[in-house]
């Protein structure tokens, strides 16, 4: 009968991450925020800076994006298309956002919770913009000023993980 690997036993029976994910073994069971310090170095701030860092990413990407749609010339037009314009948005700032999530160890459930906080402003909004409540040219901008503070408690439902 042969045994398992020592490292893969050890993972198993300790309910450590698969070794794949990027984190070490004495990573395993610690949020993102107990692994960069935590509280001892300022929790408030480490969740301030990871939401700028998250918004920063989504700009960066979003601008990006934008920029070869338009050197394609298939850019998306917020007055003619505001529906496609909206998700296309939404789903740059998802991809900046989840590519720095994951890079800084959060997990697929974190992520995955703050891309969803991208789209849900868009399909809220889609009713009203269908009923003439809102206006096709305004569309983006009320998305992001639902879109942000909606991060923000996505952030607080998992403060600890954010460093809270």
């Amino acid at each position: 009968m042969q045994t398992q690997p020592k490292q893969r036993q050890t993972q198993h029976t300790q309910g450590a991450v698969p070794v794949d994910s990027g984190r070490t073994p004495a990573d395993s069971g610690r949020t993102p925020a107990e692994r960069h310090g935590g509280e001892r170095h300022g929790g408030k701030r480490r969740f301030a800076r990871h939401y700028l860092e998250m918004v920063v990413a989504m700009v960066v990407l979003g601008a990006a994006t934008r920029g070869v749609l338009a050197l394609a010339g298939t850019e998306l037009s917020a007055s003619r298309n505001p529906e496609l314009a909206s998700l296309e948005m939404a789903f740059d700032m998802s991809v900046g956002m989840a590519v720095w999530m994951r890079r800084r160890g959060h997990g697929w459930a974190s992520t995955l919770e703050m891309c969803g906080a991208m789209f849900v402003p868009a399909l809220a909004l889609f009713p009203l913009l269908w009923l003439d409540v809102i206006a096709a040219d305004s569309m983006i901008a009320l998305e992001h000023l639902v879109m942000l503070p909606l991060m923000f408690l996505v952030m607080v439902r998992r403060r600890r993980e954010y460093g809270c």
